[in-house]
């Protein structure tokens, strides 16, 4: 028997996270020499795009990074993944969005800072740029890591029926 691929479209954020493992967090104005350095592609957009593709959705991505590095390295690695892409725009002037995490390697304890950088530029005019794969998809997946507006108006071009 064949299992069943949904189309899946998932609207939100993408961020490259950079990690730090320490023995503690830092308090301000205190340097702590961490440990082990990460860097990952994150963004709960893109952490729930990746997530629901490992699973065998057919996913649609629809999200915007900056024209920088960590923007192009996002976008090949969510086309790794088997994500469709065609609708993760590119800004070229904001830079694509980042995370800053501390995290204590005892406790599990972290601090967060987000720029959230051009995740804060994906548009009505992106998601009209999308209204297809909208029409189209079993299920919209959508975040608070883009602007509202942009997420309420998603919703109302979808045509399917709000979960309550």
């Amino acid at each position: 028997m064949k299992k069943e691929r949904y189309n899946i479209v998932v609207l939100g954020s993408s961020n490259t996270d950079m990690v730090v493992r320490s023995q503690h967090l830092p308090v301000p104005g205190e340097t702590v020499l961490g440990g082990e350095f990460m860097m990952n592609n994150g963004g709960k957009g893109a952490n729930q795009a990746v997530a629901a593709a490992r699973l065998g959705g057919n996913i649609h991505f629809i999200a915007k990074t900056g024209s920088d590095v960590f923007g192009q390295k996002a976008i090949n690695d969510y086309r790794r993944e088997g994500i469709n892409v065609d609708h993760v725009f590119v800004d070229e002037k904001a830079p694509s969005g980042v995370a800053l995490i501390l995290v204590n390697d005892e406790t599990g304890e972290n601090s967060i800072s987000v720029a959230s950088g051009a995740n804060l530029k994906l548009l009505s005019t992106d998601i009209d740029q999308a209204a297809e794969v909208l029409e189209k998809c079993s299920v919209l997946l959508m975040q608070l890591e883009v602007p509202v507006e942009t997420v309420e108006y998603a919703a109302e071009k979808s045509t399917l029926q709000v979960a309550k």
